[in-house]
């Protein structure tokens, strides 16, 4: 049995992706930071993300797009609907959720719903199972 999932408010990007449920950032090889960390270890496509990048966004005091006067903008709106459509997670919904109830509560919420119900390891977001022990996790218990 795996220690309880927790993640750390670094790992929740701007865009309300929690990154420390993203297969680049589970992975032991070519391991991400996540969007937050400033490194050159990050994929090509994260370290050119507009939004992490975006002027709109370091003026806001919270660093995350729902306190920006263009939210949710195109790039958020996009990245909600695949997110949705293809792994059953709203990026908007996270956001949401964040600004109405606090981080903590977003990652305690993020800790029950992203731990394998089986073997007690984080599970990605981008997988329908269990990286450590390949348990199928049911589209609701993600």
């Amino acid at each position: 049995m795996h220690t309880p999932v927790r993640f750390d408010e670094n790992l929740i990007a701007p865009c309300g992706m929690n990154c420390g449920t993203c297969l680049a950032y589970l992975r032991q090889k070519n391991h991400c930071p996540g969007c937050r960390i400033l490194s050159d270890a990050k994929s090509v496509s994260v370290q050119r993300c507009i939004i992490v990048k975006c002027e709109h966004l370091a003026q806001t005091q919270s660093k995350f797009c729902y306190e920006c006067a263009n939210y949710p903008c195109r790039r958020v709106l996009q990245l909600d609907k695949r997110y949705r459509t293809k792994y059953r997670t709203s990026f908007i919904a996270n956001l949401q959720m964040i600004r109405e109830r606090g981080l903590a509560a977003f990652l305690a919420f993020e800790a029950q719903r992203r731990t394998c119900p089986s073997c007690g390891a984080t599970l990605c977001v981008h997988r329908p199972f269990c990286l450590e022990c390949k348990a199928y996790v049911a589209p609701d218990a993600r």
